[in-house]
């Protein structure tokens, strides 16, 4: 969402959303919606289901959850609306703001996902909530224990659906489903439309409606890129260079394995910057505590596998660097997302080894643009002598 301004495009006012609603946008300094928002709810409203397409960073999650929201003002207080979510950072983040949005509605949200006590969200949801906010796994749990009544169930969303097929959750999602009452909303969102998705829609959604903002793997025009030629075995001192040669103020850096992660946090605490990992093999209160860090400033730099790259709200982020080349396109679009959101701008940097050159190729024909390169003697797989990159390094561009 964009905060309040003089714009001449509709007003969160024109979509139709309860005054309640309005009032808790207008405390969070919410007037005007994002293009996904200001097509996406008046259909939502209407009932009608709909899969919703737009790159992450563009306020999908408001799209749903106002919508949501101003459906269950008024009526039982029942477990009447779902979320699924791929990941626990997201469901947390799903959670958040469906509590921001109601701040001055009368309804309740639980998160309900693994790797904490079952215990309190067990007696959450006995004593019933308006809506769940849950991960497949952690919900199917509950549902077996019988801790949940969806019987009253009107609006089910599945939220970054394409990451939720990437991480194996399609067996679950069925068997969730098979547990809701068959004539509902249903609500599709995600970042791309790959015909793993496209099969999801045909199978849960009656007739959708379809809202596509940009084109489908398309970066975000926010974002400058950059790709730096480096030989794999100094992509570890490029980094330090660059992040104490220049001010970087908030820097996401993704690896491809968790053991990567872990390395790279330990060289650059060892180079004196204040950093965390975050993957699947922390424990949940470790990732919580690594993301408060990171957005409250306590840390610089947070290192991550993709488990971070898709759905986590952090404002401010300066840079995104691929430490690794993603395999596929897609979650280079995903991970730069990061940075970049809405009206604000950054920088995402591209670590590519020589063995990493056709699948950077692969992400340029994908995105339809050429990615610049800055070549740094000493780290570049062209030259040899060893050097520092200099205070006044270009920051992204050639």
């Amino acid at each position: 969402m964009t905060p309040a301004d003089t714009n001449t495009s509709p007003t969160f006012a024109s979509l139709g959303l309860a005054p309640e609603l309005l009032h808790a946008l207008r405390d969070a300094g919410y007037e005007r919606p994002t293009p996904i928002q200001q097509d996406a709810i008046p259909l939502a409203l209407s009932g009608r289901d709909l899969i919703g397409l737009a790159q992450t960073g563009t306020g999908k999650t408001a799209s749903f959850t106002l919508p949501i929201l101003h459906r269950l003002m008024h009526g039982p207080r029942r477990t009447r609306a779902l979320v699924l979510t791929p990941t626990r950072e997201l469901c947390l983040q799903v959670e958040e703001s469906v509590r921001k949005y109601s701040l001055h509605a009368p309804l309740d949200v639980i998160p309900v996902f693994g790797g904490v006590s079952y215990e309190p969200q067990e007696k959450a949801l006995r004593a019933g909530v308006d809506i769940v906010v849950a991960t497949p796994g952690r919900l199917l749990d509950q549902i077996e224990r019988r801790n949940v009544d969806f019987s009253y169930l009107e609006v089910l969303v599945l939220d970054e659906a394409d990451r939720m097929l990437d991480m194996g959750f399609a067996p679950q999602i069925q068997k969730v489903i098979e547990q809701i009452p068959r004539y509902r909303q249903t609500m599709l969102f995600s970042a791309t439309m790959p015909p793993e998705v496209e099969a999801l829609g045909r199978k849960y959604l009656r007739r959708p409606l379809v809202v596509q903002v940009g084109r489908r793997s398309q970066a975000a025009a926010t974002v400058t890129h950059a790709v730096y030629p480096v030989r794999k075995e100094r992509k570890t001192d490029l980094l330090v260079n660059l992040l104490t040669a220049s001010h970087h103020d908030s820097v996401l850096v993704f690896t491809r394995t968790k053991h990567g992660a872990d390395k790279v946090e330990r060289d650059l605490t060892k180079a004196g910057i204040a950093t965390a990992a975050m993957h699947a093999d922390k424990s949940q209160p470790q990732r919580m505590r690594a993301l408060e860090d990171f957005r409250s400033g306590a840390i610089r730099v947070l290192v991550a596998t993709d488990i971070a790259q898709r759905g986590l709200d952090i404002n401010g982020i300066s840079h995104v660097i691929n430490f690794d080349v993603p395999q596929a396109p897609e979650d280079y679009v995903h991970r730069i997302g990061r940075t970049g959101r809405a009206a604000s701008t950054g920088d995402a940097y591209t670590f590519m080894s020589p063995d990493e050159i056709g699948m950077v190729r692969t992400i340029e024909r994908v995105i339809g643009q050429e990615i610049p390169r800055i070549s740094v003697p000493g780290f570049d797989f062209g030259t040899v002598a060893s050097a520092s990159v200099p205070s006044d390094a270009p920051v992204a561009s050639a």
